[in-house]
């Protein structure tokens, strides 16, 4: 599992000469544009993360495993630090292009709402609930919450939005060198999720496994 953190460095440092040096500087934004590189990531591998929310909670409505349960509320930690991070790099995106750190656009409002309610499914966790009862209720949450997800997608499309198509083929899309740059940010803070997912899930693993020993203990 340390691989996939020596891939990321590795990866980061190519990752952050391409964005300091190999994609231009954006005529109109300038060297704030660059954040962009950052923005994308964070907010592509975070909706990725509740993708993954939804299935699991499926697959656990369904056959009621332990570990599907364990696999949602990782990847829910995961989507909500990294669409957390992408409010935060968009706000400062938008007080460079717009002259505002927010305004109420539909991108900007439902990826709040997709937050809040993310944040929701986690707070949930903290309850005290019967168990079964929890995991039953955090998987219908896991599965609702996923509505607003392709909403935030496509908000800028449906709706009338400030905020920039990033793949434009009508109006000619990104440079070529920002395009690459770009690709390759995506590709970077893959390795970043993969490794946070899969550390997260072994520790909520090892924590259930304590508390079972604990309750044990308990009873005896």
């Amino acid at each position: 599992m340390w691989l996939l953190v020596v891939i990321f460095l590795f990866s980061l440092i190519i990752n952050q000469w391409m964005i300091w040096f190999y994609a231009p500087v954006e005529a109109t934004l300038g060297i704030v544009q660059k954040i962009f590189y950052l923005h994308l990531p964070f907010a592509w591998w975070g909706m990725f993360s509740f993708f993954l929310v939804f299935c699991f909670s499926l697959l656990f409505l369904f056959k009621a495993k332990e570990k599907y349960s364990l696999l949602s509320v990782a990847s829910a930690e995961i989507g909500v630090l990294f669409s957390g991070l992408a409010l935060v790099s968009g706000s400062i995106w938008a007080k460079a292009s717009w002259g505002v750190w927010w305004t109420w656009d539909p991108r900007l409002t439902t990826t709040l709402v997709m937050w809040f309610l993310y944040s929701a499914y986690l707070l949930l966790q903290t309850l005290d609930l019967p168990l079964v009862r929890k995991r039953k209720l955090s998987a219908v949450l896991g599965v609702v919450a996923f509505l607003d997800v392709p909403l935030v997608f496509f908000s800028a499309r449906i709706f009338r939005s400030i905020h920039p198509a990033v793949f434009a083929s009508r109006e000619g899309g990104l440079p070529e060198e920002m395009f690459f740059t770009l690709l390759f940010s995506l590709f970077t803070f893959f390795f970043l999720w993969i490794f946070l997912f899969s550390f997260r899930y072994k520790q909520l693993k090892l924590k259930n496994k304590l508390d079972g020993l604990f309750l044990e203990l308990i009873k005896e």
